[in-house]
């Protein structure tokens, strides 16, 4: 049985479009050929693969079996034309990180600083993405590691705590919460709001919660310093994690106020869908945030 890499391409293409001629569209080949080629694959497995339709395809078992194992081997293949094509540049491996808002922000960097002077001839490529959308990426093998909120991630993934991620609320130091030492969100959604833009994955998950309640957005600004400077004027307050609103609290004249909440209260993992057999770089990154886990 032997696999060609365009006819795996160029099913992804076919099942993810849901049509044999959108994909091919994708795949950049002739509608004639994309046919052939899939007709091919399923006379080798001697399996259907697709259901043909008036409207466009549907997946079999076997199709969507496929479809998984495809993006898996071209998620290797292209770490494999990455590998080689770095040794030109005098990096000879990378990893690929998915991590939440909070993690890039503020628990990860010292970390992934450290890991980098450690191993000179790796590289890292991180990417922000909200908790669920790295469970997708990692299930699929579009990624080797993920940064996410424990309660995210399905049962068989592998994971080790790194850090507990509390959010807290930000008011102005003269404020209505000053003296306050707990809160329960629903007390101050009367409030107006200063948050994070939208497209971040912290502002997506306290969005969830904050929609329900009818919260009032004055503002959206794209780091937590701005915000916590924008609270300390009383435009409004915010929710952040622990780490961002201690660390400001030491420069602007803000109050903090823990958030009783369950939501506010997130722990956060380094998970993959097995460690042992990830690629050796992305091991060693690894055991590298095994020991710098909190």
């Amino acid at each position: 049985m032997r696999f060609d890499l365009v006819d795996l391409q160029l099913f992804i293409a076919v099942a993810d479009s849901g049509s044999i001629t959108h994909g091919a569209m994708r795949a950049n080949l002739a509608l004639a050929s994309a046919s052939a080629r899939i007709k091919g694959l399923e006379a080798d497995l001697g399996v259907a693969l697709l259901k043909r339709r008036r409207r466009g395809i549907e997946l079999t078992a076997a199709g969507e079996a496929l479809r998984e194992h495809a993006r898996l081997v071209m998620h290797h293949v292209e770490i494999m034309r990455g590998d080689l094509a770095s040794f030109a540049s005098g990096i000879r491996a990378s990893v690929h990180l998915l991590a939440n808002t909070s993690g890039l922000s503020e628990h990860l960097p010292r970390a992934l600083a450290s890991f980098l002077r450690e191993h000179p001839d790796i590289s890292l490529d991180v990417e922000e993405r909200e908790s669920t959308d790295i469970v997708t990426a990692i299930a699929s093998g579009a990624a080797d590691l993920g940064f996410a909120a424990e309660h995210a991630l399905p049962d068989h993934f592998e994971r080790f705590r790194f850090s507990e991620d509390r959010l807290m609320l930000v008011a102005p130091r003269r404020g209505d919460f000053a003296n306050r030492r707990q809160i329960d969100f629903l007390e101050v959604t009367d409030h107006d709001f200063v948050a994070l833009t939208n497209s971040t994955a912290l502002q997506l998950h306290i969005a969830k919660h904050a929609a329900r309640l009818g919260v009032r957005l004055r503002a959206r600004l794209r780091d937590f310093d701005a915000i916590c400077q924008m609270v300390a004027t009383g435009v409004g307050i915010a929710v952040v994690p622990e780490a961002a609103a201690r660390r400001c609290a030491q420069s602007v004249p803000i109050a903090l106020v823990s958030i009783r909440d369950a939501w506010a209260n997130r722990k956060l993992a380094i998970c993959a869908r097995s460690f042992r057999t990830l690629p050796r770089p992305a091991k060693l990154l690894v055991e590298h945030l095994r020991k710098s886990a909190r």
